[in-house]
């Protein structure tokens, strides 16, 4: 590639446009799962719907990452945005199952197609600059900090802005009266989710250069998705290492999924109300956030202070399997010194995984290479929503207790312990460090 950005103005586009995506984000995070109760869905209907959204993005995964390793990262990330923007808008207003589940599906989809390209974008730049042996831990952990900060900013501002709505005139009564109930004042975080996605398309369109690539019909990409996914799977099977960083980011997406789906509930039974709700649960999944921001940023440093990745994805990864299984003893509790320990806990599980995520995915672009590198990202992501996916499906059913939390802080525990023993990479075939992924090509 020539002409190619030097590493750090590639790195400060990486980290913008993962600041972009994740924004809306986590505008909605907050009232999800509150809106769709005043929706009148039940908890286990809410978690069928975010079943929905996992089971979508694992059907796509493979597929989509072979499209952006042969039509280029820049369409394949605009096309995310556009999905995105599409799915908040039903989100927000949809008042029936089917709209949301549609909601879901587009959602899901438009994460299938970001979750690799952008991050494959980054590498493939910097290599190009520097060579096979560029730095690439640095600008990782800056992306994942700025999208721990996006996540935090959006859901302080998705939190207040039902709240604030019902200050004053009331002016959320008004505006649900003004529209039959279609816009409900938790309604807003999600439509202004979809202004911020809009600049994240144009963001992608002109700011992510990359050479062009030769012109593909898209029957002949079609063709090539049955090798893109047999290439994905034997990826997770025949590298040893590879296959311990899809298990933790199963593990990761377990834990994910049950603080996500109780933390919200939770919130709202201590307040009384929906609205003052989110306020609470934006406040905490802030919270949550600026420690994954801190642990990402570190990443580096734990990596020197731990003397390899494996050590220091072990080490994160049982900080946040401790914060889980605190958080679901404490629900036996009551009292400050109980609520004390449950935002410790909630904190400690962001802050491992925040740490855990860098290195991991250092490890893993060290085993691919340019040609299959999305795949790779993509059969990650799989894996992460795959399991959360499942896991989500259990706890909702689980009666309420510690029980749910437990089961998610075992199965990030157990994501852990992957790491007791050094993984011994596969042996690569003379001449090429890295495994190749095969991507979809016309052929």
């Amino acid at each position: 590639m020539t002409g190619a950005l030097d590493p750090v103005s590639a790195r400060r586009r990486f980290t913008a446009v993962t600041f972009l995506f994740w924004l809306p984000v986590g505008l909605y995070i907050p009232s999800q799962v509150l809106l769709l109760g005043e929706r009148g869905m039940t908890l286990a209907t809410i978690a069928s719907l975010f079943a929905v959204h996992s089971f979508t993005v694992a059907a796509l995964e493979l597929p989509t990452g072979g499209l952006s390793d042969v039509i280029g990262r820049r369409p394949v990330l605009a096309a995310a945005g556009v999905l995105n923007v599409s799915a908040l808008v039903l989100l927000a207003l949809g008042n029936d199952v089917w709209m949301l589940a549609l909601a879901m599906v587009l959602m899901g989809s438009g994460r299938a197609l970001s979750s690799g390209p952008a991050e494959a974008w980054y590498v493939d730049t910097v290599q190009a600059h520097s060579g096979p042996d560029a730095e690439l831990r640095t600008g990782l952990a800056r992306a994942g900090t700025a999208s721990a900060a996006a996540l935090a900013l959006g859901t302080l501002t998705g939190g207040a802005l039902p709240w604030l709505l019902g200050l004053g005139p009331d002016l959320g009564a008004r505006l649900t009266d003004a529209t039959s109930g279609l816009v409900l004042p938790l309604s807003a975080p999600a439509l202004a989710g979809t202004a911020v996605g809009l600049v994240f398309v144009a963001y992608v369109l002109t700011r992510l250069p990359e050479p062009p690539r030769p012109p593909t019909a898209l029957r002949d990409v079609l063709r090539g998705v049955p090798v893109t996914v047999l290439g994905g799977l034997r990826l997770g099977a025949g590298d040893p290492l590879v296959r311990r960083v899809l298990l933790t980011a199963g593990a990761a997406g377990a834990a994910l999924g049950t603080v996500e789906l109780l933390t919200p509930g939770r919130a709202a039974a201590l307040t009384g109300a929906p609205a003052s709700g989110a306020v609470l649960f934006a406040v905490l999944a802030c919270a949550g956030f600026v420690c994954t921001a801190f642990g990402s940023h570190a990443a580096p440093l734990l990596s020197r202070w731990a003397r390899s990745g494996e050590r220091a994805v072990l080490a994160a990864l049982g900080v946040g399997a401790t914060g889980l299984l605190l958080l679901g003893l404490t629900v036996l509790w009551s009292g400050p010194v109980a609520l004390v320990l449950a935002a410790t806990g909630y904190g400690l599980i962001y802050l491992g995984l925040g740490a855990a995520g860098p290195n991991e995915n250092d490890l893993l672009h060290r085993r691919v290479d340019s040609a299959g590198r999305a795949t790779a990202l993509s059969v990650q992501s799989l894996a992460l929503q795959l399991i959360g996916a499942l896991v989500g499906l259990v706890v909702g059913r689980l009666p309420a207790g510690p029980l749910p939390w437990l089961l998610g802080g075992t199965v990030l525990l157990a994501g852990a312990l992957l790491w007791v023993r050094r993984p011994r990479p596969a042996a690569p075939e003379p001449g090429s460090p890295t495994v190749t992924v095969p991507a979809a090509s016309a052929r």
